[in-house]
C-alpha cells in the first residue's frame, strides 16, 4: 500500500511533520512503514518562468535563444526544444541548481547539476525542463508534450517553485499492511491511523448523497443469487456523461502513488478505489440486456473476454456480473470487453459490491488474472463501506460536472454487518501488558480510532471496518501501540511454566547427552514396542518381573506385540547391526522410556520410566564404561558415594564383569560386559559392553548447587595407608569409611594400589590409599592428622581388615 503525505495531510491538516519522523511514529503505532521516497529529492532550484523573447541562434538552425522572465530578473537560455513560443510558461532550473534526469526519462542519482555557460558562442544561464527532467512521465502527467518543454498554464505565477506547482514536492510512503487490517488499503484509513498516532484531528471526505429526482430503479433492476459470494451489491445510474480528464488535483493525487491518470470517470473509480479501499467498477448501461444485474457463479466450461482482449475461461465457483443475457464482468477482477466505457457512453452504471474475498483468490487463480481490485476484495472487505464509496463516486462526478446522477441507490444486502461488542477490562488489559494505565487514558486511545464505548455493558464497540477485533487481547494491542510500545516496562511473566530455561529433569537428560558424546557414544532412537521373544535372547528366566509387559491391541505383527520393560534388546539389536556392517569401535547411547505395567491386566496407566542406556564394543572394557558413569553422576552433583556391587545377578551379563550401581543404599543402574551366550545370539563377534542408569532413580540424588572454594593458603598433610583387605569387600567400602571418619581435615583420597598375589594370604588383596589432609585457616599439627588417620584404622579393623606392615 502506498499513499502520499500530501494525500494524508488533506485529511489530517494539523499534520506537520517530516518524512523520518512520520515514517518512525507510525512504525511504532503499528502501521509499518518500509520506505518512503520524496519525489523532488533531486531536485533543486526550479523556478516557473515566462518567455518573453525569441531569438534564432546566429550558429546553429535547431537552437534558439530565449530570454526568461523569472519574476526577479530577466535571464537568457538557449534550448533546443520545438515547443518554446513567446509568453509560455515553463519550468526553469537555474545555476547551480539540479534536475533529476536526462530528457529521455533516464535517472541519475542525485540528480544532474545545471551550471550556466555558452552553447555554440551564446550564453546560457540555466535550462528549461521537460516533465522526464523532472523525474516524472507523460503517463503521470498526460498534457506534457511528447517533446519539448513543459508548458504551464496560463494562471501559473510566474517566480513560484515549480516544482510545487507541479505537486513533486510531495513524499510516497510504502506501507506493509497486514492482511487483518483491511482499513488501512485506503487513504483515508491510514489517515485515521496518522491522526490517532500524532493526536491529531482526522477530518475525513465530507460524503453527501447526490441525485436528482428520478428513481435509480426505473433504469435498472439488480438480483443477487449467491449472497454468501455476494452480501453487498450497490448500483448507481449516471446519465448525460461527459468525457473528459480529470482536475489536477486528483492527476496529481493518482500520480503521486503509480497511477496513471486517463479521463474523468476512469479517473473517479480509480480515486474511491484508493481513498476508500472500494474497487468499483462502471458499465455503459446501453451495453446491458434488458437494463438488468445478475450475479450468479458461472457454468463449467464458459469462456469470457475481459476488457484486457484476453479470453478466460470460467468454471461453476466463479462469481459472475451478468446482464438478462450474457456475462457483462468476473466479480471482484475485471469487467468484459462488451460492456466497456467508451467515449460515445450516453449512461453509466456504476458498481461497488462486496464479495467472499476467499473465493475472489481462489478465482483470480483459477482464471490467471490478478488486479489492483481482486488484491484488496480477497482480503475480505467491509460491505458497509461499499454505499459510502458509492456515494462519493457519485459526488465527484457532479462536482466535476462529469455527468448527471439519477437519484436513489439500488441496494441489495443480504445479511447485514453489524458492529462487535468485546467485554472491556482495565485491569485485565494491564495484567496482559505489564503496564499501569488507567481506564480513561485507555478509553482516550479508543476515542481516536473511532471505537465507541458502552458504560452500561462495559464493552468497545468495534466499527464494522475494524475486521481484526474480537477480544481483549485485540482491544490489549490497541492500547499498547498507542501508548508506545517502547514505553511498556519490562517485567518478569508471571505463571508456572519454567521460565527461561530448561526443567531440572530436561537439564538431567541434556548432562547425559553432553557425556556420552564426550566420551564418543553417538545418540540412537530404538522402538518402545518388541517382540515377546526378546526375553529368551536375554536368558531371563521364565519368572522374571521384566516379562510383565503391556500386551498391545492392535499389533503391526508378533514382532511389535508388547511394550518393552528392559531398554536392552534396542541397544543390543543396533550394537549387532554395526558389527554385521563391520563398523569398527562402536560406541551408542539411548535416552528412552521401558513401560512397567502396574498390574495386569491393566488398570491404570503403566509407569513410564527413562533409561540412559549406554552400549559399546571395539576399544575399552569395564572399566571404561564404569569411568562414563562415574563422569556423570560427577556432573550431576553425585560425587564419591556410588558403590558398585558385583552381585548384580543378571543373567544377560557376564558373571564376573557386572555390577550393580549402589548410590545411598539404593540401586541406580547396573553395568557390564554383555554374556558371550547373548552376545552369539544376537551375532556381536567380540566383547560388548553395557550400562543402564535408572534416571528417576538420580533425580532425588542430583544437583546442580555449585560451591567455590578458592586456593589454599596453607600446605597439605598427605598419609598413606597400605592394607590387607578381605577379597569380598569393595573399594567403594572402603572409601565410605575414610570418607566417614576421615574429619573435616580431610581434602581428598586415592587409590593408588590394588595387589593379589603370593605375598598375600589367600582370600586376601593388598589395597593401597593415599589420604590428604588441609585446614583453611591454618597450618594443621602432626597430632590432628594423626587423630582423623586413627579413626580411619579404627574403622577399617572392625570391617576386618589389617594394617600391612
Amino acid at each position: 500500500m502506498n499513499t502520499s503525505l500530501s494525500w494524508i495531510k488533506a485529511y489530517v491538516p494539523d499534520l506537520d511533520v517530516t518524512a523520518q519522523e512520520y515514517a518512525d511514529a507510525m512504525t511504532l503505532s503499528g502501521t509499518k512503514v518500509e520506505g518512503y521516497e520524496k519525489l523532488d529529492a533531486d531536485l533543486d532550484k526550479i523556478v516557473i518562468g515566462q518567455i518573453e523573447k525569441i531569438e534564432k541562434h546566429p550558429d546553429a538552425d535547431k537552437l534558439v535563444v530565449c530570454q526568461v522572465n523569472l519574476g526577479t530578473e530577466t535571464t537568457q537560455i538557449v534550448t533546443g526544444a520545438p515547443n518554446v513560443f513567446e509568453g509560455a510558461k515553463v519550468p526553469v532550473v537555474l545555476d547551480g541548481g539540479r534536475v533529476a534526469g536526462g530528457h529521455d526519462g533516464s535517472k541519475t542519482p542525485g540528480g544532474i547539476k545545471i551550471k550556466k555557460g555558452k552553447l555554440r558562442g551564446v550564453e546560457s544561464n540555466g535550462m528549461m525542463c521537460s516533465i522526464e527532467e523532472l523525474g516524472s512521465t507523460r503517463d503521470m502527467y498526460p498534457e506534457a508534450p511528447e517533446e519539448g518543454i513543459y508548458i504551464f498554464p496560463e494562471d501559473a505565477q510566474v517566480g513560484e517553485n515549480a516544482v510545487k506547482a507541479l505537486g513533486l514536492d510531495d513524499v510516497v510512503v510504502e506501507y506493509e499492511v497486514t492482511s487483518n487490517r483491511v482499513d488501512c488499503f485506503s487513504v483515508v484509513g491510514i489517515a485515521r491511523e496518522a491522526a490517532a498516532t500524532f493526536g491529531k484531528t482526522f477530518v475525513p471526505p465530507v460524503v453527501t448523497e447526490t441525485g436528482n429526482d428520478e428513481d435509480v430503479n426505473d433504469y435498472v433492476k439488480v438480483s443477487v443469487e449467491n449472497t454468501d459470494l455476494c452480501p453487498r451489491y450497490c448500483a448507481r445510474v449516471v446519465k448525460n456523461i461527459k468525457i473528459g480528464p480529470s482536475p489536477k488535483w486528483m492527476q496529481r493525487r493518482l500520480a503521486s502513488v503509480g497511477i496513471r491518470p486517463i479521463n474523468n470517470l476512469v479517473d473517479i473509480t480509480n480515486y474511491v478505489m484508493e481513498e476508500y479501499g472500494q474497487p468499483m467498477h462502471a458499465y455503459d448501461l446501453e451495453t446491458i440486456a434488458g437494463h438488468q444485474i445478475v450475479v450468479k457463479t458461472a457454468q463449467d466450461g464458459e469462456t469470457f473476454t475481459t476488457l484486457d482482449g484476453q479470453e478466460r475461461k470460467m468454471d461453476q465457483d466463479v462469481l459472475m456480473i451478468c446482464d438478462g443475457e450474457k456475462a457483462i464482468g468476473i466479480a471482484g477482477i475485471m469487467g468484459g470487453e462488451n460492456s466497456m466505457i467508451t467515449d460515445d457512453v450516453k449512461t453509466m452504471l456504476f458498481e461497488a459490491a462486496c464479495f467472499d474475498g476467499v473465493n475472489i483468490r481462489k478465482s483470480s487463480k483459477r482464471v490467471g488474472l490478478r488486479t489492483d481490485a481482486s488484491g484488496k476484495f480477497e482480503k475480505g472487505l467491509d460491505p458497509n463501506n461499499a454505499k459510502a464509496a458509492i456515494d462519493r463516486a457519485c459526488q465527484l462526478v457532479e462536482e466535476m460536472g462529469a455527468g448527471e446522477v439519477v437519484g436513489g441507490t439500488v441496494d441489495v444486502y443480504g445479511k447485514e454487518k453489524h458492529p462487535v461488542r468485546v467485554p472491556f477490562d482495565a485491569e485485565k488489559i494491564n495484567a496482559m501488558l505489564g503496564t499501569d494505565i488507567s481506564e480513561d487514558v485507555m478509553l482516550g486511545y479508543f476515542k481516536k480510532i473511532d471505537l465507541e464505548y458502552d458504560p452500561e455493558t462495559k464493552e468497545v464497540i468495534a466499527p464494522t471496518f475494524r475486521q481484526d477485533l474480537f477480544r481483549l487481547a485485540d482491544i490489549a494491542e490497541e492500547v499498547a501501540r498507542f501508548y508506545g510500545y517502547d514505553n511498556i516496562p519490562t517485567t518478569l511473566p508471571n505463571g508456572e511454566a519454567t521460565t527461561g530455561k530448561l526443567s531440572f529433569k530436561l537439564r538431567i537428560e541434556q548432562v547425559a547427552r553432553d557425556i556420552a558424546e564426550f566420551c564418543g557414544f553417538s545418540q540412537g532412537m530404538c522402538y518402545s514396542f518388541e517382540s515377546p521373544k526378546v526375553f529368551d535372547k536375554l536368558l531371563l528366566p521364565a519368572d522374571s518381573p521384566l516379562r510383565r509387559t503391556v500386551e498391545i491391541t492392535n499389533p503391526l505383527g508378533e514382532d511389535y506385540s508388547i511394550m518393552r520393560t528392559t531398554s536392552l534388546n534396542g541397544m543390543l539389536t543396533s550394537l549387532a547391526t554395526n558389527y554385521n556392517r563391520r563398523n569398527k569401535d562402536v560406541r551408542l547411547y539411548e535416552l528412552g522410556n521401558i513401560y512397567l505395567p502396574k498390574s495386569l491386566p491393566l488398570t491404570e496407566l503403566p509407569e513410564e520410566r527413562m533409561q540412559f542406556t549406554l552400549g559399546m564394543y571395539g576399544k575399552g572394557d569395564f572399566f571404561s564404561m564404569k569411568g562414563v558413569v562415574e563422569e556423570f553422576f560427577e556432573k550431576i552433583g553425585m560425587k564419591n558415594r556410588e558403590i558398585y556391587d558385583p552381585d548384580a545377578g543378571k543373567p544377560y551379563l557376564h558373571p564376573g564383569r557386572q555390577a550393580n550401581i549402589v548410590y545411598d543404599g539404593k540401586v541406580v543402574g547396573y553395568l557390564g560386559e554383555i554374556h558371550p551366550e547373548v552376545a552369539d545370539i544376537y551375532g556381536i563377534g567380540e566383547r560388548a559392553y553395557v550400562a543402564v542408569i535408572d534416571m528417576p532413580e538420580i533425580m532425588e540424588y542430583a544437583t546442580f548447587d555449585r560451591k567455590y572454594y578458592g586456593i589454599a593458603k596453607y600446605p597439605a598433610v598427605t598419609r598413606d595407608i597400605s592394607m590387607v583387605v578381605p577379597k569380598h569387600i569393595l573399594a567403594g567400602q572402603i572409601e565410605e569409611v575414610i570418607s566417614a571418619k576421615g574429619g573435616k581435615y580431610l581434602e581428598s583420597y586415592a587409590l593408588f594400589d590394588l595387589y593379589e598375589g603370593a605375598q598375600i594370604k589367600e582370600g586376601f588383596k593388598s589395597v593401597a590409599y593415599s589420604t590428604v589432609f588441609r585446614a583453611k585457616d591454618k597450618t594443621l599439627e602432626d597430632a590432628e592428622v594423626t587423630e582423623a588417620m586413627e579413626r580411619i584404622l579404627k574403622a577399617l579393623e572392625g570391617m576386618g581388615i589389617e594394617l600391612r606392615k
